[in-house]
Order: C-alpha cells, then sequence, then structure tokens
C-alpha cells in the first residue's frame, strides 16, 4: 500500500531562476540552502513520488479555458518560459498513480480537468528543478489549482482536494512513498503598482500558522483580505492549503524565510509532518 511520508511548502518565484544575482549573497544563499535541504530531506524519506501543486498564471493555460483544478496524467516536460534560463527538459510522471488519483476524484465528487500531455510552467518547474534535479528516480504528479486568476478556487474547496488526493493514495495498491509539495507565495503584487512590496507581518502569520497546523485559519481568511494585505500573489497561499489538506493532522517546521524585495516576494519554506 502506498504511503504519505511527507510534505514541503516552497516558493516559486520565476525570478528566482531568471534574475538569480539581484538580491544580496546572504539571502539568496538562504534561498538555495533552503532548497537544498528540502532536496536532502527527500531522499532521506525515501520519496518515489512527488506531487507538485501549483497554479497557472496565464502561461499554460488562458481566457479560453481556466480549469479550476487540473491533474497531469500523461507525459511532461518543463518549464515553459525560455525566458527563465533553465533548460526544457522530460519530467517523470507517476502516471498509474496519477490515473488513480484521478479516478478516485471522479468516483468522489472531484471533476478534475486532465491533462495527457502538457509543459509545465515555473510554478511546478522551479521546484521540481531545485528541488529533484538531483534524483533522476523520483516521479512527478503536477495538480494545478485556479488561485492565479480570476474567478480563483476557494480555499475550502483547496483543503478539499488535498483531502480527497490523500484519500487516493491511501486507496492505492502500489507500494509508493509520496511526498507533497505546496507551491507559491507568500506576499507579493503580480504587475501591480505595489510591486516589491512584501508584507512580513503577514507573512509570519502565514508560516505560524502552519507551524501551529492551524489550517482553519489560512482557509478564514477571505480573498478581499488577502488582495489587500499581501497581494494577488498571496493567494497562492491555496497552493498550501491543499497540501495542508493532504498531509491531514500535521504541523509546520520553518526552514527559511526570507523577505527579497529585488525577487518582489516574501520566500517561505517549510516542512510537513503528522501531529
Amino acid at each position: 500500500m502506498a504511503e504519505i511520508v511527507g510534505g514541503f511548502l516552497l516558493p516559486h518565484d520565476p525570478l528566482i531562476a531568471s534574475a538569480p544575482d539581484a538580491p544580496s549573497a546572504e539571502q539568496k544563499n538562504a534561498v538555495m540552502e533552503a532548497f537544498t535541504t528540502v532536496s536532502q530531506r527527500i531522499a532521506e524519506l525515501r520519496v518515489d513520488t512527488v506531487i507538485v501543486v501549483g497554479d497557472d498564471h496565464y502561461t499554460v493555460f488562458g481566457p479560453h479555458c481556466i480549469p479550476r483544478a487540473l491533474i497531469a496524467i500523461g507525459d511532461i516536460e518543463g518549464p515553459m518560459e525560455p525566458w527563465l534560463g533553465l533548460p526544457r527538459l522530460p519530467f517523470q510522471n507517476n502516471q498509474p498513480l496519477a490515473q488513480h488519483i484521478m479516478q478516485y476524484g471522479f468516483d468522489n465528487g472531484l471533476d478534475w480537468a486532465i491533462a495527457k500531455d502538457i509543459t509545465l510552467d515555473h510554478s511546478t518547474s522551479i521546484p521540481i528543478h531545485y528541488t529533484l534535479s538531483k534524483h533522476s528516480d523520483v516521479k512527478t504528479i503536477p495538480v494545478y489549482v485556479n488561485c492565479g486568476v480570476e474567478p480563483v478556487i476557494s480555499s475550502r474547496r483547496c483543503y478539499e482536494i488535498g483531502q480527497t488526493m490523500r484519500d487516493a493514495v491511501n486507496s492505492w495498491q502500489g507500494s509508493e512513498r509520496v511526498a507533497i509539495f505546496g507551491t507559491g507565495g507568500l506576499s507579493h503584487w503580480v504587475g501591480m503598482p505595489q510591486m516589491g512590496d512584501i508584507n512580513v507581518e503577514w507573512d509570519q502569520t502565514v508560516l505560524e500558522a502552519v507551524r501551529l497546523g492551524d489550517v482553519e485559519q489560512l482557509i478564514a481568511m477571505t480573498d478581499v483580505d488577502v488582495l489587500e494585505q499581501s497581494g494577488n500573489g498571496a493567494l497562492e497561499i491555496k497552493n498550501w492549503i491543499t497540501a495542508l489538506g493532504f498531509m491531514g493532522d500535521c504541523r509546520g517546521e520553518i526552514i527559511e524565510y526570507q523577505a527579497i524585495h529585488e525577487w518582489v516576494c516574501g520566500c517561505g519554506f517549510a516542512e510537513l509532518a503528522a501531529a
């Protein structure tokens, strides 16, 4: 039977790749070391499959089609954006498990959108590149929840999607050791006049809720309040909420936090473990 062995929350800021030397060496190194810590923990936990939860930025999808929740069950590669400066490479998808999660969702009230062939954007490619590139045997299952383009998915629904994926993995008869990445955030304003601002106090509130495992505090944050206090990019905590739903009753250990104005984002890292 498959086993859920860990979860991680981490940024997917594209400037990490496209403008690596913009911040101070101290801040850049802190972020790179945090990615390395996650990579090392993947090895220590003997993870063989990572579900990577991200969101689109009018890159993969657009006004013609905005999936609320999508799972990739076939061929995957990334990143799509050449300006990131990362090579576009194929990633290994755990297709049998992905298809099982898809079907379990269909059977339990989750109408997934499906990608049988997809080129991933930075929201999933950045975490994969910086944490899994040294683990050639680790497979991924990309999942998109729409928290980047209005109308955004609700935080409660993200939590329910995480729960459904957890139940699906627990019902899988394979021997996989599965982890989840919730990616994105924290406070940042994308393409808005406040771009470059960071609400450190709000970021710390989110990280403290993660540390305590208080997902209800995060779900209770209204989209309007998040937009006003921490920017449209901060709605990506919905990806984190999805991961928290997947992990169930858990607590977070904060790995790193850096407010990096040059990367226009508060970058937070945490490891999730059963309470």
